[in-house]
């Protein structure tokens, strides 16, 4: 210590006589940190001891002392932001809100309508020369004059349309992207970091950090910004994100002090200088060269480990890059809902599949229209009437082609869905919006669906479902076992004082036990729960912790052992001043009893201590405390006397042995009062909760007893780790699924088991075969060594507060309040999103129905279809646009929780909404039809049929056209319900939206109607005629109640429609879309209607890739190293979150060079080259999802990409 106080007394000098250089008066430039910073290792320490000395040198020309931190001044934070710049990477630009409405207009049936009204619009000028118009057959003209200033409303509407369609869409588009980055911007704002600033350890946001800041680093942390290490206990650093190494660093001050930023602390802890933030940290750099900022810090960490593959790969992804950047806070969001993605969630497989075979019967219907209407036209002017093709009357036959054209075109229109993708986003996004009021912070968008089906989940116990208060309330001290604890006069004082020292100095000197905030309130647990529960211990036993850390403080530590989860032990060196060393360990009292030799007796002297004695206190103390649900921790201590050699430290099992123990004492850490209730309904609704936890079997199976995850009398399963291993691998050591199959269903509680364990089991029950469904599994996690579980799982949780960064980083939700009665909120969420989709789609396809048939057979049989272009389009916005906001924002009920999961292959048009749709339908075109063909006499009025070319709106055809709206409106009402429930009112009132959408639509109607005139083909209606109108329309929800009273069971023929993706039929999409879906022109044309067109040769090399992949298939199941990944994982226990996908080839990486399916099918795919493909959690679906529902079953084979359940 004193020569390197000597240093920044050496270097003092330095700083003034740089005082009016430009850089700030700071004795070191942005530049020569820069410089430092980009060194590694040895180098960049001889760059030190060269040019500063050492890193107090740094300290002392930053102005900035190691111990106390900056003094925290507002003007000398702001000085040192304006030199050295802020911790802060400025995002990419959103879209404009003209972008998005050029985008909107890529959509392909706008693209049509535009052109037709622009050749209608430009016809309807065109006025033909001469007289002679009875030449032209049966174009009776109307009024002439009229004719030439109305004819071009049509056209001019129809773009208006347009026009409202592409507004209403961008609109979305943009209040979605703006919602994105709000909830970006909140990740961000709750992710703070320990400082140390004028002596006190504060936590500030990541982004007031500033250059000359201490920052404290520990287990779990994601580095914020670049430093170099002052001090460190067994610090080990995985650098995966910057070098691509899975190998942990360990960094010390004489071999590496060099900490880069979005690197994630594997163990032990520390302090640091930081030298860069921002743009000039190493992350910033590669960020910059990656042109423009992105979002945050976590897709910071995405550039990097992109920009990372692709000088792995041969830049082939280079042109990737953009599109996936971070959570979708750039525009691939709206994208991503719109454009068929590589690995769809299960709803957007379905969706996809149903609005292509929605869209392929309208394209095949509007086709059809069309050509009738030619047809007939040409047929009765040239063949019946006999009349000559004359020049003159050419732009007026063109004229009626023009109007066949379009009418083809609006059944098109009507006919496709596309408020399917609307829907989806807006349910999605009112969802999400919501659930943060439910303590769900949603990272990912179709994690919320996904949740919906989800049956299983695999919780931690610690904090999720007890409250982590953890407080010691038993203890065996002196050979005694105290049910509560003792007085501190029952316990001899040297006991007492071995106790008292050990527990304060053997634990994080960051863990504190703070007075409450409010008056009357529990004390404030500081930093790791265990340790507070210990030092809660020492304030019973009326002694101070705190007297004792001032008296020993952190720097003297000799040697620290930090706890980890292998050795679930931590261990701290002190020397004494006589030169003896002593060692105190805590741990898991099976670990920490193995190595104790010695016991603290009655009177506070060790004396032997015999296996036999520890098998003893086994029985009689450690069992009786786990069974009544507590942690057991024991402590221990030990002596190395002075004259003797000095052990060799780094060789841990040698030093931490041959213990004497102090006490065994039993922490309890109880249940949170609302997880019972939580888990009877996650049981009711089908999904099955499981243990998984760190902790002894006896602790784990009663806390879940107590939470009601086994119920007395039960047959399940409770294994340890060990024991679940054992029956999982065979003889080899190699984990086999069968194994894991019979045991997976049974099991409950998993208890001591390593992260390797939750990786195996999570994996294990996601690739299962057993159960017809596949299962969907979500996991909970707080520490770093959950992150490989949390990403393989469908659903990864990650606890808000005391989960680390990496498992948040890893997860596709965080809970903000760690409860696992928030996961049940997430369910419900997930489902109620799923039914609002079907709610919508029962609606909407009710119209396309009507609307389809009826614009068809009035093509047919009147030449004309009795709903207008302009009407149609009408139609299509209240029904798609409208609708979908009205029923996609239905807030959930608790009733949702009494069914069981759909399934992943469950249809989304069940038999129910099958028979709604049709019946009514059924009653919807009977009235259509009746108006159409008799409303003249019905009405008696004059009949609208066989009008000329521009004659005037019809009062018939609009009362045609009124009742069919009329019946739509009331038909939303009966849409609410899906399951064939009988009261459609129930709750309407809770849903403000639906109530607005439908007044709202009703009073635009009027306007429409009693004013629209020419351009929407209307003219005004008697309070009559809107009574009737009006009445017909509330027959629909009179028949609705006929059609629930039909049990669907008695009608066979009913199909459901819509189901999810088969195993086997996987390849159809997946290799047709891949090889296009590089192509960026095409990324752009969004929404469904590409997939009509490639629609068609997709059946095709379906069927062949089908009969091709079966004979591969079961081949790839069979290889041996099929079961390789997770061995790959066993292989590094020293767990890498990079590679905790072992190698999934990203389809971009693999497909741009292998195109043919056929071919794909014989070559197996290349592991890719770089471990870091799954670019750890990039926002941006593509990858993640790949991660998520890949079930790898191994790089070798075929299935390996493709055997993502959709």
């Amino acid at each position: 210590m004193g020569d390197m106080a000597n240093n920044s007394v050496a270097y003092s000098g330095v700083k003034y006589s740089v005082k009016d250089s430009n850089h700030g008066d700071f004795g070191i430039t942005l530049e020569e940190l820069r410089n430092l910073m980009e060194l590694r290792a040895a180098d960049a320490l001889h760059k030190i001891q060269e040019c500063y000395g050492d890193v107090y040198g740094i300290c002392a020309r930053l102005k900035t002392s190691p111990n106390e931190g900056l003094s925290g001044n507002p003007a000398d934070i702001e000085r040192r932001a304006a030199v050295f710049g802020k911790n802060f990477i400025p995002p990419k630009k959103p879209k404009t809100f003209l972008q998005l409405v050029w985008e909107a207009l890529q959509d392909v049936t706008l693209i049509i309508l535009e052109i037709a009204a622009i050749i209608s619009l430009g016809l309807s000028f065109y006025q033909p020369p001469g007289g002679n118009e009875a030449l032209c057959g049966t174009v009776s003209v109307g009024e002439e004059e009229e004719e030439g200033e109305t004819g071009w409303i049509e056209g001019a509407a129809i773009l208006l349309s347009v026009v409202c369609v592409v507004i209403v869409t961008a609109f979305n588009d943009w209040s979605k992207e703006k919602q994105f980055r709000g909830l970006q911007s909140r990740i961000e704002q709750e992710q703070k970091f320990t400082v140390i600033r004028g002596g006190q350890v504060i936590q500030i946001p990541i982004a007031d950090i500033v250059v000359g800041d201490i920052a404290q680093i520990k287990y779990g942390d994601l580095l914020p910004a670049d430093g170099v290490l002052i001090q460190g206990n067994d610090l080990k650093i995985d650098e995966s994100s910057l070098t691509g190494e899975s190998d942990q660093v360990k960094k010390m001050l004489d071999r590496d002090p060099m900490l880069l930023s979005g690197t994630h602390v594997m163990e032990g802890s520390g302090r640091m200088v930081v030298t860069a933030v921002g743009i000039n940290s190493q992350t910033g750099i590669i960020f910059t060269l990656l042109g423009a900022g992105g979002d945050d810090e976590e897709e910071k960490k995405e550039k990097e480990k992109k920009e990372k593959k692709t000088k792995a790969q041969d830049g082939a992804a280079m042109e990737m890059q953009p599109l996936k950047s971070e959570d979708g806070g750039d525009g691939d969001e709206k994208k991503r809902n719109n454009m068929p993605k590589k690995e769809k969630s299960v709803l957007q497989g379905k969706l996809t599949k149903l609005a292509v075979q929605i869209g392929k019967a309208g394209l095949l219907m509007s086709a059809v229209t069309v050509i009738i209407l030619v047809l007939y036209f040409v047929i009765d002017t040239f063949w019946v009437q006999k009349r000559p093709w004359l020049a003159e009357c050419t732009p007026i036959y063109i004229q009626y082609f023009v109007k066949f054209f379009i009418i083809g075109v609006t059944v098109l229109v009507v006919a496709v869905p596309e408020g399917l993708p609307l829907a989806v986003t807006i349910s999605l996004a009112y969802s999400v919006k919501k659930m943060m009021k439910d303590n769900n912070l949603v990272r990912h968008l179709d994690a919320c669906e996904t949740m919906g089906n989800a049956t299983a989940i695999c919780s931690d116990k610690t904090g999720t479902l007890t409250m982590n208060r953890m407080t010691v309330v038993q203890a065996y001290i002196n050979e005694k076992h105290y049910k509560k604890i003792p007085e501190p006069e029952a316990i001899p004082e040297r006991t007492l004082s071995y106790l008292i020292t050990g527990i304060s100095v053997n634990s994080a000197y960051t863990t504190k036990i703070l007075p409450p905030e409010k008056e009357g309130g529990l004390p404030r647990h500081v930093g790791n729960k265990t340790e507070c529960a210990l030092l809660g211990l020492i304030l019973d036993l009326k002694r101070d912790y705190q007297d004792i850390r001032n008296e020993i403080p952190e720097e003297t530590l000799y040697k620290v052992y930090t706890f980890n989860s292998v050795r679930k032990s931590m261990s701290t060196v002190l020397k004494n001043a006589d030169g003896s060393f002593r060692i105190f360990s805590k741990g898991a009292s099976e670990i920490v009893l193995k190595k104790c030799f010695k016991i603290l007796s009655a009177t506070g002297e060790p004396k032997v201590f015999r296996p036999r004695d520890r098998d003893d206190i086994v029985k009689t103390v450690i069992e009786p405390m786990a069974s009544e649900g507590l942690r057991t921790i024991c402590l221990a201590f030990r002596d190395f006397p002075a004259g003797e050699p000095e052990p060799e430290w780094d060789n841990e099992n040698d030093v931490v042995t041959g213990l004497t123990c102090i006490a065994v004492v039993g922490i309890e850490d109880p249940v949170r009062p609302e997880v019972p209730d939580a888990i009877r309904k996650c049981q009711r609704a089908g999904i099955t909760v499981r243990m998984v936890t760190g902790d002894n079997i006896n602790t784990a199976r009663a806390i879940s007893l107590k939470c009601g995850i086994l119920h007395p009398g039960e047959d399940f399963l409770c294994l340890e780790g060990k024991e679940f291993n054992r029956r999982i691998r065979n003889e080899k050591g190699e984990i086999e699924q069968e194994r894991i199959d019979k045991l997976w269903p049974k099991l409950r509680v998993l208890a001591r088991s390593s992260p390797t364990d939750k990786h195996t089991l999570v994996k294990g029950i996601i690739d299962s075969t057993v159960s017809e469904q596949r299962q969907v599994v979500a996991v909970t996690g707080d520490g770093t060594n959950d992150g490989p579980a949390l990403k393989k799982a469908d659903v990864g949780f990650a606890m808000g507060i005391a989960g680390t960064d990496v498992a948040k980083e890893a997860s596709d939700i965080i809970l903000t309040d760690d409860n696992f009665s928030s996961i049940v909120k997430a369910v419900m969420w997930g489902r109620n999103v799923y039914d609002s989709i079907s709610k919508f789609l029962q609606f909407q396809l009710t119209v396309n129905v009507v609307a389809v048939i009826v614009a068809f057979t009035g093509a047919c049989i009147t030449q004309d279809s009795p709903l207008k272009a302009v009407q149609m389009l009408w139609v299509n916005l209240i029904m798609d646009t409208l609708a979908s906001l009205a029923l996609a924002t239905e807030p959930p009920t608790e009733s949702l929780l009494l069914r069981k999961p759909y399934g992943r292959n469950k249809p989304l048009i069940s038999r129910t909404m099958m028979k709604n749709i049709l019946g009514h339908a059924f009653y919807q075109l009977v009235v259509v039809f009746t108006l159409l063909f008799a409303g003249e006499k019905i009405f008696d009025i004059d009949s609208g049929r066989n009008a000329p070319l521009h004659a005037p709106p019809s009062e018939h055809y609009t009362i045609v056209f009124n009742t069919f709206v009329m019946m739509q409106l009331f038909n939303e009402i009966n849409a609410r319900k899906i399951h064939g429930e009988r009261n459609v009112f129930e709750g309407i009132f809770n849903n403000a939206i639906f109530c607005t959408i439908v007044l709202g639509t009703f009073i635009v109607q009027i306007l429409i109607v009693q004013f629209g005139g020419k351009p929407f083909s209307c003219s005004e209606l008697t309070v009559e005629q809107w009574l009737w109108s009006i009445f017909l329309g509330m027959g629909t929800l009179l028949w609705g109640q006929l059609i629930s009273t039909i049990p669907t069971s008695h009608l066979k023929f009913l199909k459901e429609a819509g189901h999810g993706t088969q195993k086997e039929e996987i390849p159809e999409e997946e290799l047709a879309e891949d090889v296009e879906e590089i192509d960026h022109a095409e990324r752009e044309l969004r929404r469904g209607q590409i997939l009509w067109f490639r629609g068609l040769n997709r059946i095709q090399t379906q069927i062949r890739v089908v009969n091709a992949f079966r004979s591969s298939l079961y081949e790839g199941l069979e290889k041996p190293e099929s079961r390789s990944s997770i061995h790959n994982f066993m292989t590094h226990p020293e767990f890498r979150i990079e590679d905790s996908e072992t190698h999934i080839p990203l389809i971009d990486d693999t497909d741009a060079e292998d195109d043919a399916p056929t071919k794909r099918n014989s070559t197996p795919l290349p592991p890719s080259p770089n471990k870091n493909n799954n670019a750890v959690d990039s926002g941006i679906h593509l990858t993640t999802d790949l991660n998520k529902s890949a079930t790898s079953s191994s790089p070798g084979s075929p299935l390996h990409s493709l055997e993502t359940s959709l």
